[in-house]
């Protein structure tokens, strides 16, 4: 280890910026984050420094760097576009004993600035000892996307408990494990879904109770994952699927998502297809009942979304009668991600000036839609689950006024490496599900957009085993 990692408490306290141009402005927006008290000495500065020091928030020395310049500084940074003047503020500074950082200068630093997650009061720093930068940054921005901002605020309200839970769990174990339930439970997820009041009431709850009482109620939480892409899931699921003590899953989350989940967790399969479920509805309803009730987080996973044809709503109605908690994390349904991934707008200003999502069977698995409000010309309509309805479909919407020609989108697997997007019309789209062996899940989209796929299409489909199980993207 080259560097020692250390957080520097430069609140209210003297740092020096040498330099006054763009990269300055950066480094003195850094200072003052920290709430340091920033001086700048340099013969001009930059719009943004210039509007610091008209409004106080910098001082300003108008000239060159001084010896007598690092003076009461607790902190130094060398930014001038002169290696000379830089080479002088460093070897200076280091003869104080003064830390300094020299812009893009490794050789010149006894500190180096790293990148930097800030989700105040946590902050996490990402430095490869200055030997390459945009790898810092590039670790950053993956780091930026699996914390959520939310944490800073979780860190705030843990911050003003600290004392109540030290005086009520005198015990370094028995702290320990009420702020891994505290930060990993109900109490956490109220403050990443904006009602701190109700996180810190319960908060202040759980300290007076849990002493007596160490179990934490269990929760749902009802997640959707997408269409088959693990790319397309929300940060908020992916970070509860780690979270989840038990996972409930269905037959459309793809294994790449399976992958995901807490790899300790409990997993039961309660996939269903057309008349062959693994599990009835209404068991997977209790199932969920029964999980939660025993203190467990349970991670209820469904593709697509699940509130659009997921069944989610039937879900919950038992949950809420139970008076267990549970919240809702949307997913990206399967018209959106499939048609996207297959290069077919679902309006467009020329084509359909409205989109209709429908299923393609009752629950008692026969076709029974209003046909005349689905076939508009100027609309697309997307069917899901409407393979084995195919035959009606095709029927009814000519019979209702759309033309034999109509445009139809075969979406197979859409989102995955193994998609397949085939085109036909209401005319030839029974002989292309013959031919082609179409098989679920597959997503039908009926109007003139699907026109539009040969000309926008952007991912190039391979079978995974030509491409070892990946997309590759167009670039043209």
């Amino acid at each position: 280890m080259e560097y020692l990692p250390i957080f520097f408490q430069i609140k209210n306290r003297p740092c020096l910026v040498v330099g006054g141009g763009s990269i300055a402005a950066r480094k003195v927006a850094l200072l003052r984050k920290a709430q340091a008290d920033v001086t700048v000495v340099s013969p001009m500065l930059c719009d943004e420094l210039k509007k610091l020091k008209d409004d106080g928030s910098i001082q300003f020395h108008e000239r060159e760097f001084q010896d007598h310049d690092l003076d009461n500084c607790v902190l130094v940074i060398a930014a001038t576009d002169q290696r000379r003047v830089n080479q002088h503020v460093s070897e200076l500074a280091k003869q104080l004993r003064l830390p300094v950082n020299v812009v893009d200068n490794p050789g010149l630093c006894s500190y180096i600035m790293p990148s930097i997650i800030d989700r105040s009061p946590i902050v996490i720093a990402v430095s490869t000892g200055g030997s390459s930068p945009v790898l810092a940054r590039l670790i950053r921005t993956k780091l930026e996307g699996s914390i959520p901002a939310a944490y800073g605020r979780l860190g705030k309200l843990v911050e003003g408990f600290r004392d109540k839970v030290k005086a009520a769990f005198p015990d370094v174990e028995s702290r320990r494990g009420f702020w891994e339930k505290i930060l990993e439970g109900r109490v956490a997820e109220l403050v990443f879904s904006g009602h701190e009041k109700e996180a810190e009431q319960m908060l202040q709850t759980a300290i007076t109770e849990q002493s007596v009482n160490p179990n934490i109620p269990g929760e749902v939480f009802l997640v959707g994952a997408g269409p088959g892409d693990p790319d397309l899931l929300t940060f908020r699921a992916l970070r509860l699927m780690q979270r989840a003590d038990v996972v409930v899953y269905d037959r459309l989350v793809s294994p790449a998502i399976m992958e995901m989940v807490r790899r300790d967790a409990e997993i039961v399969y309660v996939g269903k297809e057309r008349d062959k479920h693994t599990m009835q509805q209404e068991n997977i309803n209790q199932l969920l009942v029964r999980l939660a009730k025993e203190g467990k987080r349970v991670l209820r996973l469904k593709g697509g979304d699940p509130f659009i044809f997921g069944r989610g709503g039937e879900e919950i109605e038992l949950l809420a009668q139970e008076g267990i908690a549970f919240q809702v994390v949307p997913g990206i349904t399967a018209a959106n991600g499939c048609s996207a991934y297959a290069g077919i707008p679902l309006t467009h200003r020329d084509y359909a000036q409205s989109c209709v999502f429908v299923t393609g069977h009752l629950k008692d698995g026969s076709v029974d839609l209003n046909w005349k409000a689905l076939a508009h010309p100027n609309q697309t309509v997307v069917f899901y689950m409407g393979l084995h309805g195919a035959p009606t479909l095709c029927k009814e919407m000519v019979a209702h006024g759309l033309p034999a020609t109509t445009p139809v989108a075969l979406v197979e697997q859409g989102t995955t490496p193994q998609q397949r997007v085939l085109i036909a019309t209401l005319g030839t789209l029974l002989d292309v599900i013959k031919n082609e062996d179409i098989k679920p899940p597959t997503l039908i989209i009926v109007g003139e957009v699907v026109s539009l796929h040969d000309k926008l299409k952007w991912v190039e489909e391979h079978h995974a085993d030509d491409v070892d199980g990946v997309f590759a993207y167009k670039d043209e």
